[in-house]
């Protein structure tokens, strides 16, 4: 997911759109202190992993901002995943399966578009 993430930070970027891209190399340990850093300098938070939404890892993520950082926050948490259906085993229909740069971009967007009263 690192390289779609990348992908999409280059073509936000040409929009005039600046990300960080924070890549956890381990789920446990779980770094904490770079999320939370993170979210506290952007005010933002999206999060982009391959499993499904339900039950994903992600959401432990988005539960941690939460609790922590939640007044932190300039715009709601999203996440870009897998839908919750099955995996495929064919590869021309885990390109429709996996999160890509569309999905995104848009999610950063959303995020970045976001006015909080």
């Amino acid at each position: 997911m690192l390289g779609t993430a990348f992908k999409a930070a280059g073509m936000l970027s040409q929009e005039g759109i600046e990300v960080e891209i924070v890549d956890l190399r381990t789920l446990v340990p779980l770094d904490k202190e770079t999320i939370l850093k993170s979210v506290k300098k952007t005010g933002r938070l999206v999060v982009l992993h391959e499993a499904t939404r339900t039950g994903g890892f992600g959401g432990e993520i988005c539960a941690l901002v939460a609790e922590e950082a939640f007044s932190a926050l300039k715009a709601p948490v999203k996440r870009v995943t897998a839908p919750d259906i099955p995996v495929p085993c064919s590869p021309p229909l885990e390109k429709f399966y996996m999160p890509d740069e569309a999905q995104l971009i848009q999610a950063v967007k959303e995020c970045t578009g976001y006015l909080r009263y």
